[in-house]
């Protein structure tokens, strides 16, 4: 019998074609659309991650208290120790010193005297061991404005707007004014490499790049590190594998009663991220609820709208001694191969839209200009095992929904009234 109803809607694209485009581009519609909003609320999230918050981040206690004004001399000291305690205890994990410090960028003239000056943050990683995983994880090389990444010691990367303030190039030498570990005044000089362009305000407005070793050397903070990061496999925040790992290392590792143990946070737990988080899973969650009832409500009138406008044809096949109930079977099997047809063309093309915009992204830099925190000037979509059927919901359910409401008009009527419509 499908067999049977499968080649008749082939033979007939007055019956079939229409239903299956509609039911195709709502589904297209429908798996984009979650991939989009996928990869938008979880690209804010990661883009804090890989500048500031990482999936884990190990701090001792009394920096944590006031990580906001960056008290390096509560750093983590000893901290290649613990990097390789928690590479071996944690191997599916990307660890990563950093230091975070401030002060002022200074920049002399050719007699020795200073021609310009602006309050600096400094982020200071792991750029010339060889080692790229930091380079690949801030997307330096593809942010890279002018110039080169750093290659030797000594070199930094500085922001393109804040090098345009100062009027500086590639090739210039500028001096860092800050504080060293100890409390003490510390002054270093550096060599711009390159500039830079992160694609947020909160780090175009004044942000140097330098090597771990050239900041633990110009600040006094040998072996030192204001925090270490970890990154999960994989690429992506897992707040429930986060968690454990937290819980495991501050049982092992952590002191209450000692302020300068070091403690391990999750993502969730710094800087209000986890009100971001549950925004983000609400805010998607409803958008695509809405989404998916609207295009339930198309197709579901385009089922319905196509039975009702086969009542001369039901009159004719109940005049051939076809009984209400296997033409009202028929219907239904039509529309699941119609609503199966549509999804399965619908969600290849929606994911095929979604791997693109996945791949290349989305420029969103003018409206991130202005923004306060720290958001990507890129959106990707993200494909996620619920794109690959959340387009049966509407595709398959709906269309199949629409036939049924439809049929029940066939025993409704009389058979002397379908016969009229045949007539007409």
């Amino acid at each position: 019998m499908i067999r049977f109803l499968f080649k008749g809607l082939m033979r007939d694209s007055q019956r079939s074609l229409l239903p299956v485009i509609i039911v195709a581009a709502g589904v297209m519609l429908t798996v984009f659309l979650q991939a989009w909003l996928t990869g938008v609320m979880q690209e804010g999230i990661e883009f804090n991650a890989r500048f500031n918050t990482g999936h884990l981040k190990i701090m001792t206690a009394a920096y944590a208290r006031d990580k906001d004004q960056i008290p390096n001399d509560l750093a983590i000291t000893r901290a290649m120790e613990l990097m390789d305690s928690l590479k071996r205890d944690y191997p599916g994990i990307g660890w990563a010193q950093r230091i975070r410090f401030g002060g002022l960028l200074d920049v002399s003239d050719t007699s020795g005297e200073t021609r310009a000056q602006g309050p600096v943050f400094g982020l200071a990683i792991d750029l010339l061991s060889g080692n790229k995983d930091e380079i690949s994880r801030m997307q330096l090389e593809s942010s890279l404005k002018k110039g080169h990444l750093p290659r030797k010691a000594g070199e930094i990367l500085i922001s393109e707007e804040f090098a345009g303030k100062l009027k500086v190039h590639p090739g210039d030498q500028v001096t860092l004014i800050g504080s060293s570990m100890n409390g003490a005044m510390a002054m270093y000089n550096f060599r711009i490499a390159g500039t830079v362009v992160f694609g947020t305000s909160a780090m175009d407005r004044g942000t140097i790049i330098t090597d771990i070793r050239d900041a633990q050397l110009a600040i006094d903070m040998d072996d030192a590190a204001s925090e270490i990061v970890g990154y999960l496999a994989g690429g992506f925040y897992d707040d429930p594998k986060a968690s454990e790992i937290r819980s495991h290392f501050n049982t092992a590792h952590s002191n209450p009663k000692d302020e300068f143990s070091p403690r391990m946070f999750t993502l969730r737990e710094a800087d209000e991220m986890a009100s971001l988080i549950d925004y983000s899973e609400r805010f998607s969650s409803i958008l695509i609820a809405v989404f998916i009832l609207a295009m339930s409500v198309v197709l579901w009138n385009a089922g319905l709208l196509g039975g009702l406008r086969r009542y001369g044809e039901f009159g004719l096949r109940l005049a051939m001694g076809e009984s209400k109930g296997h033409i009202y079977g028929t219907q239904i099997y039509e529309s699941v191969i119609i609503g199966i047809i549509g999804t399965i063309g619908g969600t290849i093309i929606g994911l095929g839209f979604s791997w693109l915009v996945q791949k290349y992204g989305f420029g969103a830099a003018g409206m991130m200009r202005n923004a306060a925190m720290m958001f990507p000037s890129t959106f990707h979509a993200r494909i996620t095992p619920l794109t690959f059927y959340i387009g049966f919901i509407p595709g398959l359910l709906s269309t199949v929904l629409g036939t049924l409401l439809s049929g029940i008009g066939i025993y409704k009527r009389r058979t002397s009234e379908l016969f009229k419509e045949l007539e007409s």
